[in-house]
């Protein structure tokens, strides 16, 4: 199996180190791995592309490269230019560091590398860790990720979950905040809210005295529907969600078209 993986907390970043080796348990000795990554953090672009300016990439080693881009440029860069005579069987994003359930989801970087893979055609997973208070004292705090993460990879591919359509499938995996000997299985789930959790801005002073904007994140300890991805999280599970790039509510289409009769 040929793979290629990417994130969004950047090249040197510990969760992709973890990545790597999942991803080398799963290509096996005959496999290859191959590594397109954000030069820099690229949290929160979720699945923005570099469209109105050119991005550098750079060789950093073998079957290794940094790009100046998103996640999803990381990708298609990838599959079009670095792998183009070797096209990838698997693409993998993450292990992102924090969560990436619940609302989470529609800003991560990291599902936005996974979400340009299935655009792209290919079987794509997103990998994060949820954080927490059980996690703070671990030696390695993706610990629970790099154990269980492979397995939970074969399940899904053997899974054989039906990837045909417009959009085909890409699955969003986050692992629980708790070391990896609790972790009580694996529910597969939809998409959670969190209860009253929103971004929001903090504005701040320079010492200049001009005034900015930091984006700040909502509480990801507040409640979620029980039996959604970070409710079961929360509770020592870890989640799989199958999703689609199409964003269309097909339950309010009939409705809306009664309108405009």
């Amino acid at each position: 199996m040929r793979i290629l993986i990417t994130n969004d907390d950047g090249i040197n970043a510990p969760g992709l180190t973890v990545l790597q080796a999942i991803a080398e348990e799963l290509a096996g000795p005959e496999g290859e791995v191959w590594t397109v990554a954000p030069a820099f953090e690229q949290s929160g672009v979720a699945h923005c592309i570099s469209y109105t300016h050119p991005m550098m990439i750079a060789e950093m080693g073998p079957r290794r490269w940094a790009a100046e881009g998103s996640p999803a440029d990381c990708v298609l860069a990838g599959l079009h230019d670095v792998m183009k005579d070797c096209p990838p069987d698997l693409v993998l994003s993450g292990v992102n560091r924090g969560n990436n359930s619940a609302e989470n989801a529609l800003y991560s970087g990291t599902l936005g590398g996974a979400m340009e893979g299935a655009l792209q055609g290919l079987p794509s997973i997103a990998l994060s860790q949820y954080l927490g208070p059980r996690t703070r004292d671990l030696e390695n705090p993706f610990e629970t990720a790099a154990t269980h993460g492979a397995e939970v990879i074969r399940r899904i591919l053997a899974a054989g979950t039906e990837t045909d359509g417009d959009y085909r499938l890409f699955w969003n995996v986050n692992f629980p905040p708790c070391p990896a000997d609790e972790v009580k299985g694996t529910r597969v789930v939809p998409q959670g809210r969190r209860e009253g959790t929103n971004y929001s801005v903090e504005p701040h002073l320079s010492p200049s005295g001009r005034r900015f904007l930091w984006i700040r994140g909502g509480d990801q300890r507040q409640p979620a529907p029980a039996g959604t991805d970070a409710a079961v999280n929360l509770d020592s599970y870890i989640s799989v969600t199958p999703m689609r790039a199409d964003l269309t509510d097909h339950a309010a289409l009939a409705a809306l078209e009664g309108a405009f009769a």
